[in-house]
Order: structure tokens, then C-alpha cells, then sequence
């Protein structure tokens, strides 16, 4: 036991290492993007430093987040710390989107009156763009933590990102077309404002309590009707705690007495179908619950 215990917390360091790394290998590279979009004259370079800068936050709040989710729950967060990611989800949205808004107000100012930019100097900044970040989406990229999985796609959205301006700085070195600069900033801009739509729509839910995608009532009643020893499902709740943890309630009616081991059967039929907290409270044969109860006295 100790051994695997041991192994646990080994992999559980190795997630903290591969997160902790990517955030300072990003953020380090926004500084030098920039001081290098400056110096280029380039809004694309300048925007996707933006994106950088709101991918740094997100690995930083990522890599905060995986350290205090090992918090159990206490008197105050009775479910631990999970939920707070999410609170970290919305604030990397809000920067990117102000962010966003800022490049394409300028991007669009120098798509009618295109500026002078260093070609060369975008063309090598993408080449160390490119490197940096495609070293840490290979770090991440077997990752077994839902964190480092999205780390890993960040990463490997900033690799086509530099791309996109590598293939561009060096259209515009051989062709002089400084438009396609600011063209290349909308392209990186919607792009941006695309996911965090995306994200948004993920997080919403989760704070409204739906039930989790793939995770249907009438599926899991299925499930537990198909247990012999099982009459009637009521009061049933499923909600997500966060994109890993599925929540379930329930009051299960049985024709037998209640016994630990039949619990435990529900349990098992509840886990493989992705709910990792059940809570069920079995109901003998003639017992009336309280929340029925409760229904026939408002009646």
C-alpha cells in the first residue's frame, strides 16, 4: 500500500512539474513577444501575445488549481476546492476577451492604413515561437490530468498560431503586402474569442448545475430499474462538481431489506456511468420517504 501510495504522489508532482513548466516557458515567451511585437511593429506578433499572456494566466490558475484541489473538503467547502478552476476559467475569458477587443480596434486601424513592419524579425520570432511552445505541448502531451490535456491543446493551438504568422511574415518579406500583418491579427483575434466562447459554454452549465453531457436522467433510471431488487426512483439529481466529478442523489425504493452490499451494487452500476459521488438513501418495503412526505402534506 505504501509503495502505491508513493507512486500516487510521484505522478500527482510530475502533473505540478509539466503544468508549472509550460506556465513559465508561456509567460516567459510573452515578455520576449512583446518586446519583439514592438520592435517588429507588428499588431499580429502584439496579438498573439495577448493570447500568450491569457494562456499564461490560465496555466498559471491551472497549475494553482492542481495543488489545491488535493484540499479535502472542510467546514466552510464541504465539496473541497474543486469548483474554484472554474472561478479561474471566467477570469482568463474576461482578459482574453478585453484583449481580444484592444487588437482588433488596432488591427482594424492599420487594415485602412497599413504601417511598416520587420518582416525578418516576425519570421525568426516565429521560428522561437514554434520551439518554445512545441517543446511544451510534447511535455504535456500524454498527460493523464484533464489540466495538463488543456494545457497540452494550448500549447498546440500557439504551435499553429506561429504558423500562421511564420507562413505570413514570409509572404509579406517576399511580396511587401504589409495588409496581410493586420489580416493575420483579426485571423488570431477571432480565433482567440472563438474558444472563449467555447470554454464559456462548458463552464455555464456547470455553474447552473445541469446535468453533465452524457449523463441523462431517463439513462441513469434505466440503469437502476434494470436492478432486480429495485421498484421505484425518486428526488433524483445528477449535477457536475467540475469537467472530472459527476454528482448523483438519490432515494431508491427496494422490495428487500436494505443492506450495505446492495448499496454497494448501485454504487458500482452508478460509477461506470461516470457518476463519481453517489449518494443514495434506500427506502424498505412500506416505508414512506420524508420526501414524499413532504409532497402529501403540501397536497
Amino acid at each position: 500500500m505504501a509503495h502505491n501510495h508513493g507512486g500516487g504522489h510521484g505522478h500527482s508532482h510530475n502533473h505540478e512539474d509539466n503544468i508549472g513548466m509550460a506556465f513559465f516557458l508561456n509567460f516567459s515567451f510573452t515578455i520576449i513577444e512583446v518586446i519583439g511585437g514592438i520592435l517588429t511593429n507588428s499588431v499580429a506578433i502584439i496579438s498573439d501575445a495577448v493570447h500568450d499572456f491569457g494562456d499564461s494566466l490560465s496555466l498559471a490558475l491551472a497549475w494553482y488549481f492542481q495543488r489545491k484541489s488535493k484540499k479535502g473538503g472542510d467546514a466552510k467547502y464541504t465539496y473541497g476546492y474543486r469548483r474554484y478552476s472554474l472561478i479561474g476559467a471566467v477570469i482568463t475569458s474576461i482578459v482574453l476577451v478585453i484583449g481580444s477587443v484592444y487588437i482588433l480596434s488596432e488591427a482594424a486601424a492599420r487594415l485602412f492604413a497599413p504601417q511598416e513592419t520587420n518582416a525578418a524579425g516576425m519570421f525568426w520570432l516565429a521560428v522561437l515561437g514554434i520551439t518554445a511552445n512545441g517543446i511544451g505541448a510534447l511535455k504535456t502531451r500524454k498527460a493523464s490530468s484533464i489540466n495538463e490535456r488543456v494545457v497540452s491543446l494550448h500549447l498546440l493551438e500557439d504551435v499553429l498560431g506561429w504558423a500562421a504568422v511564420l507562413i505570413g511574415s514570409a509572404l509579406m518579406y517576399f511580396t511587401g503586402l504589409t495588409v496581410i500583418d493586420p489580416i493575420l491579427s483579426f485571423g488570431i483575434a477571432f480565433f482567440v474569442l472563438y474558444n472563449v466562447v467555447k470554454n464559456i459554454r462548458q463552464v455555464i452549465p456547470i455553474f447552473l448545475q445541469c446535468a453533465p453531457d452524457g449523463i441523462g436522467k431517463e439513462h441513469i433510471l434505466g440503469k437502476l430499474y434494470s436492478i432486480e431488487e429495485v421498484e421505484d426512483v425518486h428526488d433524483l439529481h445528477i449535477w457536475a462538481l467540475d469537467e472530472e466529478n459527476n454528482i448523483l442523489t438519490a432515494h431508491v425504493a427496494v422490495n428487500c431489506a436494505p443492506t450495505p452490499e446492495l448499496k454497494e451494487k448501485l454504487r458500482d452500476v452508478l460509477k461506470h456511468e461516470g457518476i463519481q459521488h453517489p449518494t443514495i438513501e434506500l427506502e424498505a418495503p412500506g416505508e414512506l420517504c420524508a420526501f414524499a412526505n413532504c409532497l402529501l402534506e403540501r397536497g
